[in-house]
């Protein structure tokens, strides 16, 4: 089954919010066999609305649309899909007093505008909207197949999985859309490729796309309209494909996330992490503390963008920023070797760098970073030099000395215990 998506608001098409809607839709269809072919935005005006919907019947025959259904002046998306049916709004009193429910058990009474969401078109099908206020619809006639659903996420991701997905799941067929992801790191998209050059015709027919992000480049494979037993081996078999070209640089399937990468190796040797950062400004301890059980491995961190800090809680001599300077690789080396020892932890990691915008010196431009890793006493720093904008240089960083760490203990720290 092919379908396509009408994301409305006007707000979408400004930049204000953000389509997150689109993508958990793509995620969830695709897995459930149902192909997504195109996906669009509009504004809320019902010419526009009224164009999006008849577009995508032309093409697909189904489309599933999100957002206009409030009880505002702008929330249209409803009635201009009940016209294009021939189908008369009717109010529905269990609507009504579902929603008067809600209000009630937060203290509310709902607004006399907020009736509009109890009316329905006459021959839609009621998704019942157990985590909102507008319930979902469901039009199918000689247009073809409209599914309306809320814009707020929390309320459109409940009935998208409840409501929505279950009735679709009997038209998908016996066959799945599959994806499974390989995340790299450290390594350009042009030497990635490189490196696998033909495994498009290996892998074949799956299909096969390079996601480059500030964080690496994602390799997706894809199974389409496949039985599902056949598409599990396929992708197996590719993803085993990929990783015997391109071991070094991947640290995780799919959603894998370095930190927790790194903290569960040394989780299996019960070894602590410390970290001391500078141009970071405690983006590898937000990294580490976002992982759920991080608090058994990571003991903690220092930020000291000031040279005073450094000396005073990490340690650092004072010739060395007169010889040096603060971005250097003495640096790095005394910082983390400071909050080791400091901290009493196996592992470390230091960070020093000029983020910019302004900073930067033709000896040191902006974007250099040193880097510092520790394990176990053995220390090294490595030198980076990174572009984009300050806040890209810092996520940058943060994932290459999540990366150092990781390849440290993989290569030098010997068998876990």
């Amino acid at each position: 089954m092919a379908i396509e998506l009408l994301t409305i608001g006007t707000e979408l098409l400004l930049g204000f919010t953000v389509d997150s809607n689109a993508a958990e839709i793509g995620r969830a269809l695709s897995g459930a066999g149902i192909r997504v072919t195109r996906k669009a935005s509009v504004g809320d005006t019902g010419d526009a609305i009224l164009a999006g919907v008849q577009e995508a019947l032309g093409r697909t025959g189904a489309v599933l649309c999100t957002g206009g259904l409030g009880p505002t002046a702008d929330d249209i998306t409803k009635k201009v899909v009940a016209d294009l049916y021939g189908w008369p709004l009717e109010f529905h009193d269990a609507i009504w007093q579902h929603l008067l429910e809600r209000f009630a058990r937060f203290g509310r009474k709902p607004a006399e505008k907020n009736r509009s969401q109890a009316e329905v078109p006459r021959g839609a099908v009621v998704l019942p909207n157990r985590w909102g206020t507008a319930p979902g619809l469901w039009f199918e006639g000689p247009p073809g197949l409209v599914i309306l659903l809320p814009g707020v996420p929390s309320e459109m991701r409940g009935l998208l999985h409840h409501e929505v997905l279950p009735r679709l799941a009997s038209r998908a067929g016996n066959t799945v859309i599959r994806s499974r992801a390989l995340r790299t790191t450290g390594v350009p998209e042009s030497t990635l490729a490189e490196r696998i050059t033909g495994i498009e015709e290996i892998v074949a027919p799956l299909s096969l796309a390079y996601l480059p992000g500030v964080m690496g480049v994602d390799l997706r494979l894809t199974a389409w309209n496949l039985p599902a037993d056949e598409a599990d081996q396929r992708l197996a078999r590719g993803i085993g494909e990929i990783r015997a070209r391109a071991a070094e640089w991947i640290y995780g399937e799919d959603d894998a996330d370095l930190a927790a990468v790194v903290l569960d190796q040394a989780r299996r040797r019960g070894w602590k992490i410390a970290t001391a950062e500078s141009c970071t400004g405690g983006g590898l301890g937000e990294r580490l503390t976002n992982i759920p059980g991080s608090s058994d491995v990571f003991l903690g961190g220092v930020v000291a963008y000031d040279n005073a800090v450094k000396e005073g809680l990490l340690d650092v001599p004072p010739a060395l920023f007169a010889e040096h300077g603060a971005v250097s690789e003495p640096v790095a080396a005394a910082m983390v070797r400071g909050i080791t020892r400091r901290l009493r932890a196996e592992l470390g990691i230091s960070v020093t760098g000029i983020a910019g915008p302004g900073g930067g010196t033709p000896d040191k431009p902006v974007g250099l970073v040193y880097i510092g890793t520790a394990v176990k006493g053995t220390v090294t720093v490595t030198r980076s030099l990174f572009v984009g904008d300050r806040g890209e240089i810092r996520a940058r960083a943060a994932q290459v000395a999540l990366n150092r760490l990781r390849l440290a203990v993989e290569m030098g720290a010997g068998p876990a215990t």
